[in-house]
């Protein structure tokens, strides 16, 4: 007995969706955390933890990102993989029952348990890749095997690409994960812009590298009074993370739901 895959709805059930959205509006800002410090200010209902008026805090965030990352986890994890599959007529990577002969509720577990544990190590390597990109953001240099690596804005997104690929490649594997998340990879920066430009958060000078519609000419200070809608090149690799884990959530939240 082996699974099938079934091609899923393109609407999540209700159930599938409720508990997608609890997962992204909280261990989301919770991941989301690891890296905002060194990239963005909150200007809107911002949240401050911190053990210490000297210590940095422990965590930064706002009330209104746990409603848009709940909103996020359900379009990124279940519609968009499920709107490619539909209009590229590809095989769906997301839904498996169990087929054929045998004990189907030792293979539905046993197949349940794998997803929920794809599950767990796919949050847990998309906050290391978080991590690392507020590592790279707060040093100018690395050192590798004894000897220092400059770092500039091109090679932390390359190390940032490869560490997506490794994520995608040891815990996927599927096409329609692929290119789900290069699409959020470059369209999730740009889905900001009316959250910045209306004042919710804004990207710290340092971080503040891209302004999407104009190159690098923010560097040159030819726009300098659009200056306040950059945004930070090195968030494209993270929201290919972010998509990854918020389809392995999908794909465990989904089958295990009522009785998949």
């Amino acid at each position: 007995m082996k699974p099938t895959s079934l091609r899923p709805p393109i609407i999540p059930p209700r159930a599938t969706a409720a508990k997608l959205f609890l997962v992204g509006s909280t261990i989301g800002p919770v991941v989301d955390s690891l890296h905002n410090q060194c990239l963005l200010a909150y200007d809107i209902a911002p949240i401050t933890v911190s053990i210490s008026s000297t210590a940095p805090p422990l965590f930064c965030s706002s009330w209104v990102v746990p409603p848009l990352l709940g909103i996020a986890y359900v379009v990124l994890g279940y519609i968009i993989p499920r709107v490619i599959e539909l209009v590229l007529n590809w095989q769906s990577g997301t839904v498996d029952v169990v087929d054929g002969d045998g004990d189907g509720y030792d293979d539905k577990r046993i197949h349940d348990k794998e997803l929920q544990n794809k599950a767990v190590c796919a949050v847990a390597s998309t906050a290391l890749i978080i991590k690392l990109s507020e590592v790279l953001q707060t040093h100018d240099t690395i050192s590798w095997w004894g000897h220092p690596i400059m770092l500039d804005s091109k090679l932390n997104l390359i190390l940032m690409a490869a560490s997506d690929a490794a994520q995608w490649a040891i815990l996927d594997r599927t096409p329609v994960a692929f290119l789900a998340a290069i699409i959020v990879a470059f369209g999730g920066p740009l889905a900001e812009l009316p959250f910045v430009a209306n004042g919710f958060w804004h990207y710290l000078p340092e971080a503040a590298d891209y302004l999407p519609l104009s190159g690098d000419l923010i560097k040159a200070g030819s726009i300098a009074d659009n200056s306040d809608l950059a945004l930070s090149s090195i968030t494209g690799p993270c929201y290919f993370a972010v998509t990854m884990d918020a389809i392995a959530l999908s794909r465990y939240i989904y089958t295990s739901s009522d009785g998949r």
